[in-house]
């Protein structure tokens, strides 16, 4: 879901996705990494437990759902922001080293091996932690099929716009709205998305081990994982089409 940025990124200390800064030791950010996704995964799928219980209102049990991830994810990014950059995602991770290797500012490949398997285990943590809390199997596959054409689509349109949201910010050096404006996209696109926006490929895999409101079947998990990454190229590409750094004029 959320969490970077090219060469616009200023070098000091930023509150936002992406803004990895120098001088934290490894273990920390990944510390951050693993912490992150796991609360972020704990906040969608608890509230979705939550929202269920309460509710048979398939509507009320969304919109408890999505409000409970805005607030959730913008605290997260305000909080570990300044220590890992706050990716709880690889497509953003991946795309932030992607722009690195062609000048821009992002993580090392280093990082890159630290952060993706933090980000899945915090993500799997998460999820079994939400279900513990609310008397759930620990762990129970998902029989939730999220495997439509549409549903497909709607990945990477969610995911193309959360990268074209949180690296335009970047271009434009505007970071320090990251943690408002990455919770509101995602709660926006919960409702224009016809997947509900996952956009989060360790987020997918660990919505799969629970059986909940939130779950997505594990013979769904690759094909939103491919269009996941399919939605971050087109949201860099986009990114360089309009955020085209202009010439002086002669």
């Amino acid at each position: 879901m959320t969490a970077t940025h090219e060469s616009a990124i200023p070098a000091e200390p930023q509150s936002a996705p992406g803004a990895t800064l120098l001088r934290t030791p490894l273990v920390a950010k990944a510390a951050a990494e693993l912490v992150g996704t796991a609360a972020l995964v704990a906040v969608v799928v608890g509230s979705g437990i939550q929202a269920t219980e309460l509710s048979h209102d398939v509507g009320l049990q969304l919109l408890a759902n999505s409000t409970a991830t805005v607030f959730g994810l913008g605290i997260l990014i305000l909080l570990l922001g300044p220590v890992s950059g706050a990716h709880f995602n690889p497509v953003v991770t991946l795309a932030e080293w992607w722009t690195a290797r062609r000048g821009g500012a992002g993580v090392t490949l280093r990082e890159v091996a630290v952060y993706l398997p933090a980000q899945i285990v915090g993500a799997i943590a998460g999820a079994i932690l939400a279900d513990a809390m609310f008397g759930e199997p620990l762990v129970k596959w998902s029989t939730h099929d999220r495997s439509a054409g549409h549903l497909l689509l709607g990945e990477i349109v969610a995911t193309a716009g959360l990268i074209l949201l949180i690296f335009g910010l970047a271009r434009a050096n505007r970071l320090q709205f990251a943690p408002v404006a990455v919770a509101s996209y995602i709660g926006a696109a919960y409702w224009f998305t016809s997947s509900t926006s996952f956009a989060n490929p360790a987020v997918t895999i660990g919505r799969a081990f629970t059986d909940t409101f939130a779950g997505i079947a594990p013979g769904s998990v690759l094909g939103f994982i491919g269009m996941q990454l399919v939605g971050a190229i087109v949201g860099l590409a986009l990114v360089s089409l309009i955020f085209m750094p202009g010439r002086s004029a002669e």
